[in-house]
């Protein structure tokens, strides 16, 4: 009987996509079952901006078997209870999408209908007053999860902020006690079987030919295979995420880094600021049709907290997505799959799913098409609910004070988005489709946030006896009160469990 099994994986290209691709596989097929083999050159830079993630990354890691501590002394990481975004709907606004639990859900309805009558009435006027993440973000605050019976410290959720560079280092050291082979090399040319146009090899600059049955092209933004060897075309979505540059430049650091990614709205684009233990992570994402990058830059330099580190360095990107992720017998991971500019912090978790994908529908060798088609139309999902989200915050803003905040403020948007702003500011209702990536919690926050506020909530809140629901929504708000308190700073908590020595 002859084996069809998958004999030999290359992967095209490191950094964070590359190197995750090689530990994922690495701990899954252990080896045993087929050869790993990445093609990188130290001579071909990365991006390596993509330092902020979602919570998601923890099955990743689990996944992998990491120590947290560890992982996090290696890679200089802090911890992320969610995103601040200011004058995002308006100038001199602010709020936070938090992660994890937003009050307490009561008679199977979401807590925040609860609070949607309250605040219609008069009442609280910030929804992060009864998130436990939001507050302790803005205190400077954090601790994991610990057993606390029905208390809101029973459940804390959260993500990281790393250094790129030193993740991909770590993941390599990773993959390769676990056998995968690193071959530094420059990928000059693609051989295709002629009959089925499969790629059979790699050819590199120094004449050497790598054979394999699987490619993964983390090649970034050039798609050396899935785009340049297979012809598999792009979808550009500018019209609805316009901007296309980003300058990025590391400064250093406070002594008491936050434990949440900061996102600044600007003249034409936006401003990040991701807080590490030995540096802050900055960048000015714009839009060249509304802003020159030199003036671009000195917004960036004239805006962050602490000495620069290294010279700005420029970024371009079109937004969108490959027409197919997988092709034949390619995959494409990362920035060669797509881009959607780091407003959420989804670019690592693209990779993270799509990886689980992969091996979820994982081929043999007759690559069968009905497989493909399913990981492809999986995949377009994920990337369109996620566009979504993030045209979200450029379409729901009253900014007029731009010509680029006008276009955005006015522009066209996919009818599974304009649905979604509808039935939210109609009723108070969310709808997520299909396990989307972002839950209910996160587009309400978003879209109160930026200034969309219902009509009305669920009917069924007004069963509650006002005594009652007056008593339950004061007594919610103290145990979040106090259970914020209880939590270390979060300086102190990386002092203890996760200080880096970088």
């Amino acid at each position: 009987m002859n084996n069809n099994n998958i004999q030999r994986i290359v992967i095209v290209g490191g950094g964070t996509a590359g190197w995750m691709a090689a530990a994922a596989l690495s701990k899954v097929l252990k080896n045993r079952f087929c050869e790993i083999e990445l093609v990188e050159s130290e001579s071909i830079g990365t991006v390596g901006v993509g330092e902020a993630t979602i919570p998601q990354i923890q099955v990743f890691n689990h996944m992998l078997g990491l120590d947290e501590d560890e992982f996090l002394r290696k890679t200089s990481g802090t911890f992320k209870l969610g995103i601040q975004f200011v004058d995002w709907g308006r100038k001199g606004d602010a709020y936070i999408h938090a992660f994890g639990e937003v009050g307490k859900d009561m008679e199977g309805i979401p807590f925040y209908h609860y609070w949607l009558k309250e605040h219609l009435r008069g009442g609280s006027a910030d929804i992060g007053e009864y998130t436990l993440t939001a507050l302790a973000a803005l205190q400077g605050r954090f601790m994991r999860s610990i057993d606390a019976g029905n208390s809101p410290l029973s459940n804390i959720t959260y993500a990281f902020h790393f250094d790129a560079a030193l993740y991909a280092r770590f993941l390599r050291d990773y993959a390769q006690q676990r056998g995968v082979i690193r071959t530094e090399g420059v990928v000059t040319k693609t051989q295709l079987h002629q009959d089925s146009g499969f790629i059979r090899a790699l050819q590199l600059d120094d004449g050497r030919t790598i054979e394999g049955d699987l490619f993964i092209d983390c090649s970034g933004f050039r798609a050396l295979l899935i785009g340049e060897a297979l012809g598999v075309g792009y979808e550009d979505w500018r019209h609805w995420l316009p901007c296309d540059r980003a300058w990025a430049v590391p400064c250093t650091g406070d002594e008491n880094p936050i434990p949440y990614t900061r996102s600044t709205a600007r003249e034409a684009g936006w401003q990040w600021r991701i807080p590490l233990q030995h540096r802050i992570g900055n960048g000015h994402v714009f839009s060249s049709r509304f802003m020159g990058e030199g003036e671009a830059q000195d917004i960036l330099m004239q805006n962050i907290d602490g000495a620069p580190l290294a010279d700005p360095k420029l970024l371009r990107f079109t937004t969108g997505k490959r027409n197919s992720f997988w092709h034949k017998n390619c995959v494409a991971l990362g920035l060669a799959s797509g881009f959607m500019e780091p407003l959420e912090s989804t670019s690592i978790h693209l990779v993270q799913s799509a990886i689980a994908r992969l091996l979820s529908l994982f081929p043999s060798r007759h690559f069968d098409q009905v497989d493909i088609d399913e990981y492809n139309r999986q995949t377009h999902f994920e990337m369109d609910r996620i566009r979504d989200f993030l045209i979200l915050h450029y379409r729901a803003t009253a900014r007029d004070d731009s010509a680029f905040w006008n276009y955005c403020r006015t522009m066209e948007i996919p009818d599974t988005l304009a649905q979604k702003i509808e039935q939210f500011r109609a009723s108070g209702r969310i709808v997520r489709a299909n396990s989307e990536l972002f839950n209910e919690l996160s587009w309400m926050e978003v879209m109160l946030g930026q200034g969309i506020t219902p009509r009305g909530y669920h009917p069924l809140v007004d069963a509650m006896p006002e005594e009652m629901f007056a008593g339950r929504m004061r007594e919610i708000k103290s145990v979040i009160e106090r259970s914020v308190e209880a939590m270390p700073a979060h300086k102190q908590f990386i002092a203890r469990h996760c200080e880096s020595s970088a």
